[in-house]
C-alpha cells in the first residue's frame, strides 16, 4: 500500500504514481477522501474530548439534569461520528489499494517498448531446424490432446525424459539458490484473499487467478504470495536480515488478456512450476539486495548457456507492486526475437506496509522492503532448451550444468536404434501417449 503521507506532502512520489499510467483521476479521489477522513477524526477527537469534560463536570459538582443531558448528547453525536470516521477510513482503505506504488526514478518512462537494454550476453545464433514447440512434440516431450480435451486449452502434459529435465531445472535452481544463502521452502499453493491483497496482486490481478471453495481459497501464480507471509506482522531484528527464501510450488495463471498469443508449446500454459527468490531486506539495503538477485538469475540462465539480455521494464510496464524490474530475456531462434524468462522486483515498503513486516529499530521500527526475483520457470526454461539444444541430426544435447541432475547426457532422435533409456532403472521409455 502507498504512503498517504508522502503522496499529500511528497510530489516526487505522487509523480512516481503518474508515471504508471494511472488514470481516472484515481490519486484526486484518494487525497479528498484522505483530506475527508482526517477532518472527521479531528471532529470525532474534539467530540471525545468534550465528553471527556462534561464527564468530569458530572462527577464534580454532583449530576443535574442539564449536565445529564449534555452528556447523553456527547455520547451519541461520539458515536455517530465513530461510525462514520469507520466507513470514511474503509472507504479510502479500498481506494488506496488500487493505487500503484511510485516507479523509482531509474526506471525509464513509457509503456511495453521502451524498456532499457542494461547488458547483453552470448552470442544469439540462427533458428533451428523446428521451433520448440514443434520439436517438443516429435520428441515425445510435450502431449497436448489429452490434455486439451481433460483440462482445456493452454494445457499441456510434460513426458518421457521432459519429466526429469524439469525435475532437474527444480533441483538445480534450489541448490544454487541455497548456496546463496536462500532457505528452501515449499509453500502451500492455495491462500485466503488476504494474502494476495497483502502480497499486491488484489485488486489489479483479480482477473489472473483461479477462485476455488467459493472464493475462500486461491491457486497462486507464484510461490511469492505464500512467502511473503512468512514474517507477517513480525518485528524483526536487523541482524536477521537479509531474511532470503527459495520457494518452489507448482502455479496457476488464468493468462487473461492473452488471447491468441503463445498458443503453441509450453511458453504461456495456466499450469506450470516455478522457482522463486524472495528476500526481506532493510530498507537502506534493497538495491543491494536486488543486484544479488539478478546476479543469481544470470548466473542461473548463463549457466545453462542461453544467451540473454537484461532489461529495465519502463514505468507504464511495471505491475503495481513493483518501483523498479529488471527482465532477464532470452534468445528465442525460431521467433528471431529476446522473449522474457524471469524477472526481479522491489517492492520497497509496498507489500510490507499492508503485511506489517518491520525490522527493529533503536528509535523503533521501520518498514522493511520485499524483493522477488524467478529463479527457474521450468515451462519457459524448456522452451529455450528445445531450440538452443537441438541438434542437426535430431537429437537433444542436454546441458552440462543439469546432467548431474537428471542422469542422461541427451537424448537421441525419435526413432533412432539407440532409444533413450530410463537412467534409474534402465528400462527404454515407451512410445508415450500420440501427439494429434
Amino acid at each position: 500500500m502507498i504512503d498517504l503521507r508522502r503522496l499529500r506532502d511528497d510530489p516526487a512520489y505522487r509523480a512516481g504514481i503518474e508515471r504508471k499510467r494511472v488514470g481516472g483521476g484515481l490519486l484526486g479521489r484518494v487525497l479528498a477522501l484522505d483530506a475527508e477522513q482526517r477532518a472527521q477524526r479531528h471532529t470525532v477527537e474534539d467530540l471525545r474530548a468534550a465528553q471527556k469534560a462534561a464527564s468530569k463536570q458530572i462527577g464534580r459538582g454532583g449530576p443535574d439534569q442539564a449536565a445529564r443531558a449534555q452528556a447523553t448528547e456527547l455520547k451519541a453525536q461520539v458515536q455517530a461520528a465513530e461510525e462514520e470516521l469507520g466507513i470514511l477510513e474503509r472507504q479510502l482503505r479500498e481506494l488506496a489499494r488500487q493505487v500503484p506504488n511510485p516507479a523509482d526514478a531509474s526506471v525509464p518512462d513509457g509503456g511495453e517498448d521502451d524498456a532499457e537494454v542494461l547488458r547483453t550476453h552470448g552470442e544469439t545464433g540462427a533458428a533451428p531446424a523446428r521451433d520448440h514447440a514443434t520439436y517438443a512434440a516429435e520428441m515425445g516431450f510435450v502431449e497436448t490432446r489429452h490434455a486439451v480435451e481433460s483440462s482445456g486449452s493452454r494445457f499441456v502434459s510434460l513426458t518421457r525424459e521432459a519429466v526429469l529435465l524439469e525435475l532437474a531445472l527444480v533441483r538445480w535452481a534450489i541448490e544454487r539458490a541455497a548456496a546463496e544463502g536462500f532457505t528452501p521452502v515449499a509453500p502451500p499453493v492455495l491462500v485466503r484473499e488476504v494474502a494476495l491483497e497483502e502480497a499486491g496482486f488484489f485488486p489489479t490481478d483479480r482477473a489472473q487467478v483461479y477462485e476455488v471453495d467459493g472464493g475462500e481459497l486461491f491457486l497462486v501464480g507464484t510461490s511469492e504470495i505464500p512467502l511473503s507471509t512468512l514474517h507477517r506482522g513480525e518485528r524483526l531484528d536487523a541482524d536477521a536480515l537479509p531474511a532470503r527464501y527459495v520457494g518452489t510450488s507448482t502455479c496457476f495463471r488464468r493468462e487473461a488478456g492473452t488471447y491468441g498469443k503463445d498458443t503453441r508449446g509450453t511458453f504461456r500454459v495456466h499450469q506450470f512450476d516455478k522457482v522463486e527468490l524472495f528476500s526481506y531486506s532493510e530498507p537502506e539495503r534493497s538495491d543491494e539486495e536486488f543486484d544479488r538477485i539478478v546476479a543469481i538469475q544470470e548466473s542461473l540462465v548463463g549457466g545453462l548457456g542461453l544467451p540473454y539480455r537484461v532489461v529495465n521494464v519502463a514505468a507504464g510496464d511495471l505491475g503495481p507492486a513493483a518501483a523498479k524490474k529488471y527482465d532477464l530475456e532470452v534468445w528465442l531462434p525460431s521467433e528471431g526475437r529476446y522473449r522474457e524468462l524471469t524477472s526481479c522486483s522491489n517492492y520497497r515498503d509496498f507489500s510490507a506496509r499492508r503485511l506489517g513486516t518491520r525490522v527493529k529499530r533503536a528509535r523503533g521500527a521501520d518498514l522493511v522492503h520485499t524483493l522477488n526475483g524467478t529463479a527457474c520457470a521450468v515451462s519457459r526454461t524448456l522452451v529455450f532448451l528445445w531450440e538452443h539444444y537441438q541438434r542437426p541430426d535430431g537429437s537433444f544435447d542436454v546441458p552440462d550444468a543439469l546432467r548431474p541432475f537428471c542422469g542422461f547426457a541427451a537424448v537421441p532422435a525419435r526413432g533412432a536404434a539407440d532409444q533413450p533409456r530410463c537412467p534409474r532403472g534402465g528400462r527404454p521409455f515407451g512410445p508415450g501417449p500420440p501427439e494429434g
